[in-house]
């Protein structure tokens, strides 16, 4: 394998979560002679890997601390790049892509000092929120961001979180929308027994699809059930997915007298989530920003929209290019549960408007976010910044480009 791309992320199937199947349905249509991946070695990954042809080398990345200053966070870090070196070596990888900014990006970073390999950056939006946080991870993060051939943002609003927040020249970044495989993904006519092994039967059902995370916002569509049952006594919200937030949310629904109305599935396999796609009445992903943590486009969205079905999100993050407002989906100020009630209670409520919307959600679906289109797009990305001069710029705040290089004593005192 000869002049290959090395993806590195610690997001990555088996591992749940959006990043991961993006990364997975678009790295899996590049030819096999030009990817190899380093990517997260999760509890299945054996069974898992042995149901592709990818090149894919399992290793630990997401290390237990962030932070690269101190002997054991920097010892981290060497041992992790020294690993990348050797499957960058081992399959001649001249171009590296990151699929995180810290600690994947980092990692990138500190290769490129020791071995002269460029490498693209994936930026999802809120990881650059969060690391506002800390003074350390901000330095970290405008090295990462300084030394990035290409910086491919997920959505508008996360380039528009670059331009704004991070000063990044807005040449040196491409918008990648993530994708949905329209022919796995599909509309599917209403099966009463496919609902009654769900657990729904004939009743109506709102699903959310994520991890159990704050800005998700489950316990603000929770806290909307009350209002809604008013209007659609039978209603059922359907939580698909796991997290940290799952007991929070049970304990929530049990203190308003919801269990009857509110169904924990847990992790999914994919059959059972296409189902869930596809049987459901509505789709909610009902975001917020807490804290600075924002979704920075949502998947879950287009993949509701390919089956066929209409959704409501919040206004926060880059949500809004996921749908054709109005045709195909809704936006709605989730900072409280009252106007989430009412928009949900009259769409419920309206099964003229929700087929119309959901007909319309198909074809959005089919045009913009198919993975064919997308994947020749990515392609063109990957191949005009392999070629592409460097000549990455400073932004203010950071180092220029010569300062960005590798201080080898500093290191030795970090370990």
């Amino acid at each position: 394998m000869a002049g290959s791309q090395l993806l590195v992320t610690h997001m990555f199937p088996p591992k749940p979560g959006g990043s991961g199947r993006w990364f997975w349905e678009l790295y899996r249509r590049l030819p096999r002679e030009q990817v190899v991946i380093a990517a997260g070695n999760q509890l299945g990954s054996v069974e898992f890997d042995q149901t592709h042809d990818l090149h894919v080398v399992r290793m630990s990345i997401a290390l237990p601390s962030w932070g690269f200053f101190g002997v054991r966070r920097a010892t981290d870090y060497l041992h992790l790049i020294r690993r990348l070196a050797s499957v960058c070596r081992r399959y001649k990888a001249d171009v590296i892509h990151a699929g995180c900014c810290i600690p994947e990006g980092f990692a990138a970073w500190l290769l490129r000092k020791f071995t002269g390999r460029r490498y693209l950056l994936f930026v999802h939006g809120e990881e650059m929120r969060i690391a506002g946080g800390s003074r350390e991870l901000v330095w970290m993060a405008r090295q990462v961001l300084c030394g990035a051939d290409r910086i491919i943002a997920n959505s508008h609003n996360t380039a528009r979180i670059l331009r704004e927040e991070w000063q990044v020249a807005d040449d040196r970044i491409a918008v990648l929308h993530p994708g949905v495989d329209t022919s796995r993904f599909r509309p599917a006519a209403r099966d009463l027994a496919v609902r009654e092994s769900l657990g729904w039967g004939q009743r109506p059902v709102v699903l959310t699809v994520g991890r159990l995370q704050k800005r998700k916002g489950h316990d603000m569509l929770i806290r909307a059930l009350p209002t809604i049952r008013a209007a659609v006594p039978d209603v059922l919200y359907s939580i698909v997915g796991d997290g940290q937030e799952r007991r929070t949310l049970e304990t929530l629904a049990r203190e308003l007298g919801l269990h009857d109305h509110v169904q924990f599935r847990g992790e999914p396999n994919d059959a059972e989530l296409v189902r869930c796609y596809q049987q459901c009445d509505l789709f909610a992903l009902p975001n917020r920003e807490v804290c600075g943590d924002i979704e920075g486009f949502g998947m879950v969205l287009v993949e509701a929209q390919a089956c066929g079905k209409p959704v409501i999100a919040g206004r926060s993050g880059g949500t809004a290019e996921t749908m054709n407002v109005p045709e195909t989906g809704r936006l709605v100020d989730c900072d409280r549960p009252e106007p989430l009630a009412e928009m949900l209670a009259d769409l419920l409520i309206d099964r003229e408007q929700l087929n119309h919307m959901g007909k319309a959600a198909r074809a959005w679906a089919v045009e913009r976010f198919d993975w064919e289109p997308l994947t020749h797009l990515a392609s063109e990305i990957f191949e005009t910044a392999g070629r592409r001069p460097d000549s990455r710029a400073a932004m203010p705040g950071s180092a220029s480009p010569a300062a960005c290089e590798f201080d080898r004593e500093s290191l030795s005192h970090c370990g």
